[in-house]
């Protein structure tokens, strides 16, 4: 993907990266908060929990849906416009859930919200690759999404722990305040990022759509649901697991989970590195890792020094696909890699949904060790896909005659 005037140098491209940074972090902590206060917010909207839970789906559903048909409509817009008035809509979009009371109003705020951080995350994406070089575009990549990890490893914590003093309106307020110093940021910080040039970048939705589409990065966007299926698969019932079989309970909980998101926050932050060197190859190693953790986690369950220590492995392990994953779907989409660097979150939202619904029933009919052996056969799977997506080969594309698109 070509780019215009694009700084280089590394120097030059952190303060911007840092910033994008910054704006995933936030939309991360206000997608996850909704979790730790459930309770609080079923009982103010006068709804039962699993009611309230609903406004998890519907934020999903917005990434998933809402952000690659946004991507489509903003295509060809400024970067650095799209992303300002993103955090703006977001702001606006937790501003109704902290004035508002009804629960169908609270159900569309969070999908628009939705819409627009997968929205965000894409266009950050973009933006992140065109101010480095190409041999530094997973360090790029794993910076940015290194926000959700980090939102959901430190941020969501502090943001519950904030609700018991400040409500839970209280802790979507600060959220909307760190939207607006995220704004604020961006607008300082992130540079005018056109559409870019070269061949096929002025193409329309429907000449994105033919290269973001195509059979090569619908095989990379199966790799991914099926990543985070294995993932979501025990990580939604890992608590039940830690308390069943490892016989952990309480504060002590708590701190197998804090170190769980610290390593995933490590492992995204260093898989950008090994996206560059050979993001195919870093996939199937991965993908391997991870499996033999659910294996080992199932076979060391009982045991609470071991099962600590194979989480830290498995979390690092796991997230350190993410850049990965995103710089394979955006390279092989080529000339669609605009409309693609949206795809992946509607990819990993699927596997979510589909990691929680399997481990749902493995642990219904089988017990609390069923969703880890249930997300490690998953993750055979992932090992497969990762195999055979890794002789896959970008586009090539002829040089058209159409004019290259000016900065404007």
């Amino acid at each position: 993907m070509s780019t215009q005037q694009a700084p280089s140098s590394r120097n030059s491209a952190t303060p911007t990266l840092v910033a994008l940074f910054f704006g995933v972090f936030v939309m991360g902590c206000a997608e996850m908060l909704v979790v730790g206060v459930l309770d609080l917010i079923a009982a103010d909207l006068r709804v039962s929990v699993s009611a309230a839970g609903a406004l998890v789906t519907s934020f999903a559903l917005g990434i998933a849906i809402g952000g690659p048909v946004l991507t489509v409509l903003t295509m060809k817009m400024n970067k650095r416009t799209v992303l300002i008035g993103v955090l703006f809509l977001f702001a606006v979009a937790n501003l109704v859930l902290v004035l508002g009371s009804g629960y169908g109003l609270f159900l569309a705020a969070r999908f628009f919200a939705g819409a627009v951080e997968g929205l965000f995350i894409g266009v950050a994406f973009v933006t992140g690759i065109s101010m480095v070089p190409p041999e530094r575009a997973g360090r790029a990549i794993s910076m940015i999404i290194s926000g959700v990890t980090v939102s959901a490893a430190v941020g969501v914590p502090l943001g519950t722990l904030a609700s018991q003093e400040l409500g839970w309106r209280g802790s979507f307020t600060t959220v909307i305040v760190l939207c607006v110093v995220a704004l604020i940021a961006t607008v300082a910080l992130v540079p005018s990022v056109p559409v870019p040039s070269g061949p096929g970048a002025g193409r329309g939705a429907a000449g994105q759509a033919k290269y973001a589409f195509a059979p090569r990065v619908l095989a990379m966007l199966s790799l991914n649901v099926v990543v985070f299926a294995s993932l979501y698969t025990a990580l939604t019932y890992i608590v039940p697991f830690l308390r069943d079989v490892t016989g952990v309970t309480g504060a002590v909980v708590s701190v197998f989970l804090v170190a769980y998101g610290v390593a995933t926050a490590v492992g995204s932050f260093g898989g950008g590195r090994f996206a560059d060197r050979n993001a195919a190859r870093a996939l199937l190693v991965a993908t391997t890792g991870t499996a033999v953790a659910l294996l080992a986690l199932y076979v060391v369950g009982s045991m609470p020094v071991l099962v600590a220590l194979v989480l830290l492995a498995w979390g690092m392990l796991a997230m350190s696909m993410a850049p990965s994953l995103q710089l394979r779907v955006v390279t092989l989409a080529g000339p669609g890699a605009g409309l693609a660097s949206s795809l992946p979150a509607s990819a990993t939202n699927v596997g979510i949904a589909v990691g929680s619904a399997a481990g749902g029933v493995a642990i219904s009919d089988f017990g609390p060790s069923a969703p880890v052996i249930t997300a490690a056969i998953i993750g055979v799977v992932g090992i497969v896909l990762a195999w055979a997506t890794s002789y896959l080969k970008p586009p090539v594309v002829e040089n058209t005659t159409e004019p290259a698109a000016q900065p404007s």
